[in-house]
């Protein structure tokens, strides 16, 4: 379901403002870059600083812009368990395909507390839903035995984002994971070295900002070919890593901005890129042959 390349999509703003406009420009240009998906609200969303009226919304705007030509999987998560539940229930009302529910934040509950947290939005829901594992966020890492346990309870947990940052995490899960159970990789850095081992695809920040060229490199590795998808993830690996120059979705606006897609707004307390930042991101721009 979820094998190929997904773009996490950043949420346009003028000034204080949802650029609905520019969001449905992004979402045409990803479609026509062949892209399997998109995911609306999720941290690259800048999900955080949206109020649920906005959040609902934005997710509208991407399933009625998507009109089915791509999936839209809506991001959902909260460390809160009844209000992810709620996001979760309203994505499906508003017709999105499938939920990205990130690892509750900063309340750092146990594994037992991530199975019953997941295991109520499941039951609410008839979505199929990833879990994002991403620590370096959350303070927390949905733990192997967690994620098998949760697939094994309920059938519609069916992938996981990994950010972890471990290619090892990537065997792990696949070893005690069922077949039909799908992993992609949360950074674009490492999507390469996941699908070598099991993974089937990405959930990128880069695909906002160079939608053909990765789809082109995961399509090029899930066929086998990793001489070429090898040459491929080289000649992005710069723009991969200049686009955490500092915090995302800062860097991946100020690119789209550079292209005249959108402004480069962010909301508080995320900031406008320093100098210096700007200056990596166009130089890896430019490496990339995107300007």
């Amino acid at each position: 379901m979820f094998e190929g390349t997904f773009t996490a999509l950043v949420t346009p703003f003028q000034g204080q403002q949802l650029d609905e406009v520019a969001f449905a420009h992004l979402i045409e240009s990803q479609i026509l870059a062949g892209i399997t998906g998109i995911v609306p609200v999720g941290t690259t969303g800048e999900s955080p600083t949206l109020d649920y009226d906005e959040h609902h919304r934005v997710i509208e705007l991407a399933v009625q812009t998507a009109k089915g030509r791509c999936k839209v999987i809506a991001g959902t998560g909260s460390n809160c368990t009844a209000e992810a539940l709620a996001l979760t229930i309203e994505a499906e009302r508003l017709g999105a395909d499938a939920a990205l529910i990130v690892a509750p934040y900063y309340n750092k509950p146990t594994q037992a507390g991530l199975v019953a947290h997941y295991s109520a939005i499941a039951e609410a829901t008839k979505l199929p839903i990833m879990l994002y594992s991403i620590p370096g966020r959350c303070g927390i890492e949905i733990g192997v035995e967690t994620v098998a346990a949760l697939a094994e309870r309920h059938s519609n947990i069916v992938a996981l984002k990994e950010a972890g940052g471990s290619v090892e995490r990537i065997s792990q899960l696949r070893s005690v994971l069922p077949e039909a159970f799908e992993l992609l990789s949360g950074d674009d850095s490492l999507t390469l070295p996941f699908l070598s081992v099991g993974a089937v695809g990405v959930v990128s920040v880069a695909s906002n900002v160079a939608p053909g060229p990765v789809v082109e490199l995961v399509k090029t590795a899930l066929s086998g070919n990793y001489t070429l998808a090898r040459a491929m993830h080289y000649r992005l690996y710069t723009l991969f890593k200049e686009l955490f120059v500092e915090s995302n979705p800062a860097p991946a606006k100020y690119a789209l901005s550079l292209l005249g897609q959108m402004k480069e707004d962010v909301r508080l307390p995320l900031a406008p890129l320093t100098e210096s930042s700007r200056a990596r991101v166009e130089a890896a721009m430019r490496h990339t042959g995107l300007m």
